[in-house]
């Protein structure tokens, strides 16, 4: 009895395409920072036109002032996350580069923009995305190295046995 075969147009080693190595030219490496930033910074500007759930509750609609000098912050603290992030994404795979740039820059404009905090608070959310950005980077390289140390093993298993 044979198993069926399946008909998956899905090839297995294409399951993890987000998670792969990104090489290539400077110039790509920061476009990809200043688009991704750009967006970010876009979404969390649109998200703070609009109060999230109800006014006792939710998260106020954009107060007032100056939203410049925010969306310049976040713009400059998303380049600074972006090069961290593609820095490691051109050494070693890491899962969604774009999705946690984009989330963290986006969140942290909305943020800014709903309560304007002062410089020391805005210094505060920064360090919480880079803090996140830092741990989603050092689990990446521990990946990288466990899969590197385990294909080494394997390797030495390998020529072990090809000489007895």
């Amino acid at each position: 009895m044979d198993l069926p075969v399946t008909t998956n147009p899905v090839d297995p080693q294409d399951e993890h395409e987000d998670e792969r190595v990104r090489s290539g030219p400077l110039w790509r490496h920061a476009l990809w920072a200043v688009l991704v930033t750009a967006v970010g910074v876009t979404l969390g500007w649109l998200g703070a036109l609009f109060r999230i759930g109800p006014e006792e509750y939710g998260l106020p609609p954009a107060a007032p002032g100056a939203l410049w000098p925010y969306l310049l912050a976040w713009a400059v603290i998303g380049l600074g996350l972006g090069a961290i992030l593609r820095f490691v994404a051109a050494k070693v795979p890491v899962y969604s580069p774009s999705e946690v740039l984009l989330g963290t820059v986006m969140i942290g404009t909305r943020l800014s923009l709903g309560w304007r905090p002062e410089p020391l608070e805005v210094a505060g959310l920064a360090a919480v995305a880079l803090l996140l950005v830092i741990v989603w980077c050092a689990v990446a390289l521990r990946g990288a190295a466990v899969v590197r140390r385990s294909q080494e093993e394997k390797a030495a298993g390998d020529a072990q046995a090809d000489r007895a």
